[in-house]
């Protein structure tokens, strides 16, 4: 699974002008998954989302887990974090999982932040979402479970 985490003040997902989800202080989690993913990459993913320490302590360093502020994830499915553009000009993405394996796996993946004690919202699987947010540092990590 790949994720592109990033530390916001505020963010929300729209669907035809409706906000489907959306979170105060927290992480936007742009999350793709691969047709090789399994249930063990969701785990991975969901540990690292939650305590990777990138909130700033009292002394103004990263060393603050999302559990450790009590911040909420907008989770956004995104299967383009798959794209291969390597070859000519249009991306490939074949490594990108299908259904029913991909929104398993993501809802999967929400399941698990939850049960870690994250406050977890939600994008609209397989839509055509607008993600409108406010990077706080601006602050982003890539995670990829295979790397």
């Amino acid at each position: 699974m790949r994720a592109v985490v990033q530390r916001v003040r505020r963010a929300r997902v729209l669907v035809g002008g409706q906000t489907t989800g959306e979170v105060g202080a927290g992480l936007a989690v742009l999350l793709g998954v691969g047709a090789q993913d399994s249930d063990s990459d969701a785990r991975w993913v969901a540990e690292k989302i939650a305590h990777l320490r990138i909130f700033r302590d009292d002394d103004g360093l990263m060393n603050r887990s999302l559990v450790d502020v009590g911040g909420a994830a907008l989770l956004i499915s995104q299967f383009t974090l798959y794209g291969d553009a390597r070859k000519g000009r249009r991306p490939s993405f074949i490594a990108a999982a299908k259904e029913p394996l991909a929104s398993a796996l993501y809802r999967a993946t929400g399941e698990l932040l939850e049960a870690i004690g994250v406050r977890v919202a939600y994008g609209e699987f397989g839509a055509d979402m607008d993600v409108d947010l406010v990077n706080e540092g601006p602050v982003t990590i890539i995670l990829d479970s295979k790397a």
